[in-house]
């Protein structure tokens, strides 16, 4: 079976290419290794330009051409998607070339780095946390960037998901009955977050445990504990009494009422 002469063609042309980068692959022309590298860079084959980087990186530190080299580095890391090695390398950039034209940028590229390393909600947030100081870092160092506003969208986005972490974790004390620790961790979560976008939810949850604290304690701490719960219904309805969980809540709030005993008539102990 004869090919068609553009398949041909297009087979000559790879074949060829991938013979002219084992040559500068092996050799140790650093010129050439630079050149070629920079190519393919140019024209996104990443993972080949990346192995001619590595080679080029060491003999260029310090020299004139090491700055873009270095850039371009990291870049080729974050194109990559690794993200680890490309935070690395922007931080690398920017402390040897603090006044790089291209500094900002590769500040603005490590932090994003490390927001593109945050995982989901429910895993360990080391990588958030690391996340959110690097890009208020950036924040603060560059506060006329363009980047800004992007910088604080990503900011927000990892604020709402170490919120939704702590907010999860109170709602699973709830779930599993522990009503002290619920009642605790929706707390701290309300003093902790106050713009957070969980915090009505938070103070329905607070109300619900105490509630369910209160009617599964022991007759001497029923009523004590009742009027806990009380309180935290009227926090809760002062700020979300026209909400979805208004009604529910109310259905509660009505179940106290009848089952608190006023305190002038309650017997001495």
């Amino acid at each position: 079976m004869r090919l068609p002469l553009f398949i041909i063609l297009c087979l000559t042309i790879l074949f060829s290419s991938c013979s002219q980068y084992q040559q500068v692959l092996r050799k140790d022309d650093m010129g050439k290794k630079y050149a070629f590298a920079d190519s393919l860079y140019r024209i996104g084959k990443y993972k080949k330009g990346l192995k001619l980087m590595e080679q080029l990186v060491p003999a260029y530190r310090g020299k004139p051409q090491g700055e873009k080299l270095m850039f371009i580095y990291a870049n080729t890391y974050y194109n990559l998607e690794d993200y680890y090695l490309a935070g690395y390398q922007f931080e690398r950039f920017t402390q040897a070339y603090p006044q790089s034209d291209s500094v900002e940028i590769a500040a603005f590229k490590s932090a994003k780095s490390f927001y593109q390393l945050s995982p989901r909600y429910s895993l360990d947030q080391k990588d958030t946390d690391k996340g959110l100081e690097k890009l208020q870092e950036f924040i603060n160092q560059y506060p006329n960037s363009d980047k800004r506003a992007e910088a604080n969208t990503l900011v927000a986005e990892l604020r709402n998901k170490l919120e939704k972490k702590e907010f999860e974790v109170a709602k699973q004390y709830l779930h599993v009955e522990d009503y002290k620790a619920a009642i605790g961790a929706f707390d701290n979560f309300i003093t902790d977050n106050p713009g957070s976008i969980y915090r009505k939810d938070a103070f329905y949850g607070r109300f619900v445990a105490a509630y369910k604290l209160a009617i599964n304690s022991i007759p001497v701490l029923v009523q004590e504990r009742l009027r806990d719960a009380k309180v935290y219904y009227n926090n809760f309805i002062k700020y979300y009494k026209d909400t979805d969980l208004a009604p529910e809540a109310m259905e509660f709030y009505q179940d106290i009422e009848s089952r608190i005993v006023p305190l002038e008539t309650e017997p001495t102990i």
